[in-house]
């Protein structure tokens, strides 16, 4: 019910329904690329050099590795059907794919890793089209976790990049990081309007230059790359024998296909969260598309023998800088992506940023990033179960990526995918929520049709869940007027009989309180996002059809509402004012 009484983000200038000018743009698709695409680049060269592959072979994964992220990004953006999200979701390889794909390549060559990614890919696929039966898993407060655990994931990463300086100067790294970070936090400190929303390409051309004068920027990369070109065609086809090696490495995949889902989820989510003025309930269809589109990406490149695909969240803290978060900047990031491919010359002087200059911008996004998985958390409610949850799932992620929890048995698990601390927090926040849910009261059901001729019904429902947990007459009285106005909320106007939707409550006493949950046929609006919406009827004056609403406000204490493509969920919290306590 909260959904807009803090602001989503005050200094947006550029929401996703804006229209920026096609040259800022640009920019900041340029500013985007250059942050993303050595990253896209790394991953791909870690698996092919790691598994001994041609130099032909690796530069194809890479181009098309490139291109996909490219086309994936552009699909987030414009938001065609149920695929895209309709956001600034950039796409590329996965990270967490880094082990089963070595050992796929090992084992069963190009061929077998083609295919293996290609039927993992089914995961996201398969739940994007259901993520509703998923809602009490996959929270906010899991995928608030996973956020939090990505700069856990990262920092080693950017300390090996501060680690670039030539033997002969020491202080070359150093001055470059610093001279990139002062001057994007100086802009976004100290300048506004427009001179903002250049604060991260600006600090990189600043670092470049210092660290140019020390001879860290790699001009002779530059010179040599050629303006246009195409990159060599090596598929490797794809292995249909389905042997004992497919069956053996098939499990490792299908649980990588999980964890870049839920990392695809919790991006998803968290660009919402920054990217328009005043706040909105997360649009869980936009989540679904997010995911289908995660999973078309992922097919895709395991037709053409590349690694897997999930999404990034590097645009969340870039949007919280640059206060820009149109969709036209997310199409003009997947076309500059895609032009990438065929302008060698271009991608070589995106490659040739010094490492010290990334890593100190990163550094900068890394601690954005931090604080947008807290608030996703704060956000969700954090009673003391949640905030065991996030405590233990996050200090278990950071042992297990530094090697402080079993390092041996981790190093042996699933060829060690939990020594990526994203994957082991990640994992064992959705164990805890499991064992929460199994762990909760039992819940009451009713189905009847979305009509008013229900509202007895109803009542008696919810009068009878009062009486078993003894509550008093106060609020017995308080859940059947929730009850009512709930119905009348969600019941279209004007709605004809010939036009029903079936309606299913599930009801159980929790934390002083009762939690009644309304699920029917998805419809338009947001009922969070009207409740949120709503003004002060002493300056406004009556209007009959907020009648409900206001009430309803009134009457309960939360009111959470998800949308997915195949249906809506109304969750309702109504505190005990007898006890004192909230639900």
């Amino acid at each position: 019910m909260s959904a807009g009484d803090a602001p989503g983000g005050p200094t947006v200038r550029f929401q996703p329904d804006d229209s920026p000018p096609l040259g800022l743009a640009l920019g900041l698709a340029i500013q985007l690329t250059v942050l993303t695409v050595p990253g896209i680049m790394l991953i791909v060269a870690v698996v092919m050099r790691a598994a001994g592959q041609s130099e032909a072979y690796l530069l194809w994964a890479v181009s098309a590795t490139v291109a996909i992220g490219g086309a994936a990004t552009l699909l987030q953006a414009f938001r065609l059907g149920r695929f895209g999200a309709g956001y600034v979701v950039l796409m590329g390889s996965s990270g967490a794919s880094v082990a089963v794909c070595v050992t796929a390549l090992a084992e069963g060559g190009p061929a077998m890793l083609a295919t293996l990614v290609a039927v993992s890919a089914l995961v996201p696929l398969a739940l994007s089209g259901r993520l509703s039966l998923f809602r009490r898993i996959i929270t906010p407060t899991v995928s608030g976790t996973v956020i939090m655990l990505i700069p856990v994931t990262v920092m080693p990463v950017l300390f090996d990049l501060l680690d670039g300086a030539p033997e002969t100067n020491p202080v070359a790294s150093p001055l470059a990081a610093l001279a990139t970070v002062l001057v994007t936090v100086g802009i976004v400190f100290g300048a506004g309007g427009a001179l903002r929303l250049w604060a991260p390409l600006i600090g990189i051309v600043c670092g470049s230059v210092t660290a140019g004068f020390f001879g860290l920027y790699d001009f002779g990369r530059v010179a040599e790359a050629p303006w246009i070109g195409v990159p060599p065609l090596e598929w490797p086809g794809l292995d249909l024998g389905f042997g004992p090696t497919f069956w053996a490495l098939l499990p490792g995949f299908l649980f990588v296909a999980v964890i870049t889902t839920l990392r695809t989820m919790s991006s998803c989510v968290a660009v919402q969260n920054v990217s328009w003025r005043r706040r909105r309930a997360v649009d869980y269809r936009a989540v679904q598309g997010a995911v289908a589109t995660d999973g078309l990406a992922s097919m895709v490149s395991g037709l053409v023998g590349s690694v897997q695909s999930n999404a990034y969240t590097i645009s969340v803290p870039v949007i919280e800088l640059t206060g820009a978060a149109a969709r036209r900047i997310g199409i003009a990031t997947g076309l500059v992506f895609v032009a990438l491919v065929f302008l060698p010359k271009s991608l070589a002087v995106i490659l040739a940023v010094p490492d010290p200059v990334l890593a100190g911008y990163l550094a900068v996004l890394l601690a954005i990033l931090f604080v947008s998985g807290m608030r996703a958390v704060v956000q969700d409610g954090l009673d003391h179960r949640k905030s065991l949850v996030v405590g233990v799932a996050f200090w278990v992620g950071a042992g297990c990526h530094y090697g402080m929890i079993f390092p041996e048995l981790v190093a042996e698990f699933a060829g060690g995918l939990l020594r990526n601390g994203m994957t082991a927090g990640g994992l064992v926040a959705i164990l805890m929520t499991v064992v929460l849910e199994v762990a909760s009261p039992r819940r009451s059901r009713m189905e009847a049709e979305l009509d008013l001729s229900a509202l007895p019904t109803i009542r008696e429902f919810l009068g009878a869940l009062a009486t078993r947990a003894g509550w008093s007459a106060e609020m017995a009285a308080r859940l059947d007027a929730v009850g009512e106005e709930v119905l009348l909320s969600l019941m279209r106007e004007g709605e004809e009989r010939a036009d029903r939707r079936r309606l299913r409550i599930a009801a159980f006493p929790g934390n002083g309180g009762a939690v009644l949950e309304f699920v029917v046929a998805p419809r338009g609006e947001n009922l969070e996002d009207r409740l949120a919406l709503l003004g002060d009827p002493a300056d406004e004056g009556p209007v009959e059809h907020e009648v409900s609403l206001r009430l309803l406000r009134h009457l309960a204490s939360s009111v959470r509402h998800q949308q997915y493509h195949d249906t809506d969920i109304l969750t309702v919290h109504v505190k005990d004012t007898a006890s004192g306590a909230k639900a």
